[in-house]
């Protein structure tokens, strides 16, 4: 976990000691987005940064989503998720082991957990790829699939800042 909470700090020191409104993450076991979570309170803490913290988003497929499910149906603990299918195989975690963390910091974050219909995940990874060059893994289709979804309802309004997280690349 300690490890992971480098992702908190480098956001924090790109954006000038800052946190942006959203942060959306393709969420598999959970590490990444407790160890970002942690690294905004210490930072809280010492003073680097103040409120608000962002909105958290957990990206998941419907292929595999175990916190999603457990978000909707408001569980204090995630479930095995026995039907684990996904072509994001970073994201085929069917137990994620920080499940309930993850329920609690999308609870104090305002946050929200989403699905992308695992149909879609070619086509919204060759969308985001399109519009920013950059060759992310599939991973990225439920992170662009969740923006675009909450763009639309308005759950991310005009003018917040938004990171989406691409946490791999695309093997040749």
């Amino acid at each position: 976990m300690e490890g992971k909470k480098t992702l908190g700090y480098e956001i924090a020191e790109q954006l000038g000691w800052s946190l942006p409104d959203v942060i959306i993450y393709p969420t598999g076991g959970g590490t990444g987005l407790i160890g970002m979570w942690k690294a905004f309170k210490e930072m809280l803490g010492m003073g680097w940064i103040s409120g608000p913290l962002p909105r958290m988003v957990v990206a998941q497929s419907d292929g595999c989503a175990p916190v999603v499910e457990a978000f909707q149906t408001k569980q204090d603990a995630t479930s095995f998720w026995h039907k684990s299918n996904t072509i994001a195989l970073g994201l085929n975690v069917p137990g994620p082991l920080g499940g309930y963390w993850i329920l609690e910091i999308l609870s104090e974050s305002n946050g929200i957990a989403l699905a992308a219909k695992e149909s879609s995940l070619e086509i919204k990874t060759e969308n985001f790829r399109k519009k920013t060059g950059i060759d992310a893994s599939t991973e990225i289709g439920v992170v662009w699939s969740a923006y675009e979804e909450l763009r639309e309802k308005k759950w991310i309004a005009s003018g917040e800042k938004v990171v989406l997280f691409a946490t791999g690349i695309e093997r040749r």
